[in-house]
């Protein structure tokens, strides 16, 4: 298992590689845009049990919608960038104001059929991909990939802090393996990170010293931190409801690819807002 799972990562970081390398945006979109389609279809499945069909038309509906936004954005002079405000306000303050007060309950026994949730799959995997696409075409690889290594530093510092000293568990009803040394590990994790990435000029870190100052900075990245271990716990609540380890078999040895991104999506958001949201044009 640990072979095919690090097989599947090198496979995995070698496409993300190559298609930043290449001469041109679409490779890394049309990436993103995949990655979005098949975890939203993976998200309805947990949500809607039963219902395949809807499932498949709502990835297949991401994959599109973010193609045509895409070609909005790539040929059009004054582009509309309403929607993907929207879509990532409104994914940002959900993952703030409704999700985790829904995770800090951990009602792992609920029903898995949920019309919240199902309608919120989109908005919010739209909103992640709208957010990283615009962040990459305006700020570069370097920006994007330093925002991504945030969630991975999260995700490894917390799984060996929590193998080598977690006592107390953190979420036993939703996930029994993640324990509080890991969680914090995992943010101290973060905030390492963001101040030592700083020192880039084009990282998101350093984008994050000049919008909030160093200690505003650390601040902004204990709250990064927590929303990383938030979307873990939310997929995993959702996989509890459902029944089910994974949310797909599409990533061997790893899973779905909501699997791989669950962290990526409640953080992006709201680490754009914390830098970017004023920057953004509506129509221009």
């Amino acid at each position: 298992m640990l072979k095919q799972r690090v097989l599947t990562a090198v496979v995995l970081l070698a496409i993300l590689g190559a298609t930043v390398y290449v001469d041109s945006f679409w490779p890394f979109i049309i990436f993103l845009g995949v990655a979005c389609g098949c975890a939203g279809w993976e998200w309805t499945r947990l949500t809607l049990p039963g219902s395949r069909s809807l499932s498949v038309f709502i990835g297949a509906g991401l994959f599109a919608l973010s193609m045509v936004q895409a070609y909005d954005w790539m040929t059009h002079a004054h582009p509309v960038y309403f929607w993907f405000l929207a879509s990532t306000i409104i994914s940002a303050f959900v993952w703030i104001l409704v999700v985790i007060p829904v995770v800090l309950k951990g009602r792992a026994q609920a029903p898995a059929r949920n019309i919240f949730w199902t309608l919120f799959a989109p908005v919010a995997l739209f909103a992640t991909w709208a957010t990283l696409t615009y962040l990459y075409i305006h700020r570069g690889a370097l920006y994007v990939l330093s925002l991504l290594i945030l969630i991975w530093v999260a995700d490894i510092a917390a799984y060996f802090a929590g193998k080598a000293f977690g006592k107390n568990k953190l979420a036993p009803a939703i996930s029994p393996g993640k324990t509080i040394e890991g969680a914090i590990a995992g943010i101290a994790g973060v905030v390492a990170w963001v101040l030592a990435s700083s020192v880039w000029p084009s990282s998101f870190g350093a984008h994050l010293v000049s919008s909030w100052s160093l200690s505003g900075a650390a601040i902004c990245a204990v709250m990064l931190g927590m929303l990383s271990i938030i979307g873990d716990l939310f997929e995993s609540l959702l996989k509890r409801r459902a029944g089910i380890k994974d949310s797909s078999h599409l990533l061997p040895g790893h899973g779905g690819v909501y699997d791989r991104i669950d962290a990526v999506v409640a953080v992006v958001p709201v680490a754009f807002l914390l830098t970017e949201l004023s920057s953004v044009p509506f129509s221009s």
